[in-house]
């Protein structure tokens, strides 16, 4: 093969293969300009940042810079902002703060942080609960009370629902009897024999008398549920509520009860910690 150039040609290597052949021709200007460019912007970086493995580490770059630095001069710019609230908060109660508008807006902000690592595991992102295990926290049905003083109390010291179990307190037949009461109840559909059933198994020393639950239907809170209503609390097909009479719920020795325990956060949080977070729980529910 000829290997000469011809000057009338362009000019190549002499390598051919395959009828496509290897030229000489230079690289365009602006492609050596960026080539030039990329190969001292990296040396520069190298330099000026912590980029260069070494033995313990790597070069600390001349501008100092770290991620960490950043992430703390950050936080520290961040507290800086809201010093002047976190410092109104701890001097007044969750009611003033609810009553002032920019006050309030922060701490349900604030409290974001603080409810996504308590709250949500078990409550759900948006207070949406858990059917059968977590009570919903986005809505207006509350079982100890939806008022702000009430919300701190159940944070700082948890609860723990109380039922007791009915299998070996009452016959099989009872306890369907009863079961069907409850279910018929919301839909306004309970038969006499449900309502004397209800009384006969104590059900009212817990429910009240009209079965809206409370503490011996007064205005109070007892965790009792509202039997009326539509919300349940374990699911409302009629095996979940056989299940409920059944087994109870807490009940000790009882392998089928359900569990309903809130952990009290009283320790674990602090004091404007818990505010913040029944402000804004109280807003996720409409309050009370």
């Amino acid at each position: 093969m000829d290997t000469h150039n011809n000057s009338e040609k362009p000019q190549d290597t002499g390598h051919e293969w395959d009828g496509i052949r290897e030229l000489t021709n230079p690289p365009p200007r602006w492609w050596l300009i960026s080539f030039h460019i990329g190969w001292i912007w990296c040396i520069i970086y190298f330099l000026l940042y912590p980029s260069i493995p070494l033995i313990n580490g790597s070069n600390e770059g001349l501008l100092g810079w770290t991620q960490i630095k950043e992430f703390k001069e950050a936080v520290a710019e961040n507290d800086a902002v809201k010093a002047p609230y976190v410092e109104k908060l701890k001097a007044m109660s969750a009611s003033d703060i609810m009553a002032d508008a920019e006050l309030r807006n922060f701490a349900e902000s604030a409290a974001k942080a603080v409810y996504g690592d308590n709250c949500a595991a078990c409550h759900g992102a948006g207070g949406e609960g858990a059917e059968g295990l977590f009570p919903v926290l986005a809505d207006d049905n509350w079982l100890y009370g939806g008022d702000i003083d009430t919300i701190i109390e159940t944070i700082t010291d948890g609860r723990m629902g109380d039922m007791p179990a009915h299998a070996d307190m009452l016959e099989a037949e009872q306890i369907e009897t009863l079961t069907d009461f409850v279910i018929a109840l919301p839909k306004g559909e309970a038969s006499k024999a449900g309502w004397a059933m209800f009384e006969e198994a104590g059900c009212m020393g817990c429910h009240g008398d009209n079965a809206k639950g409370g503490a011996l239907n007064d205005d109070t809170y007892s965790g009792a549920v509202n039997l009326t209503d539509q919300v349940w609390r374990f699911g409302g097909n009629r095996e979940e509520v056989l299940r409920t009479i059944r087994y109870g719920v807490n009940q000790d020795d009882v392998a089928q009860t359900r569990s309903a325990i809130m952990p009290a956060f009283g320790e674990k949080l602090t004091a404007e910690q818990i505010k913040i977070l029944a402000i804004k729980i109280h807003a996720m529910g409409g309050g009370q």
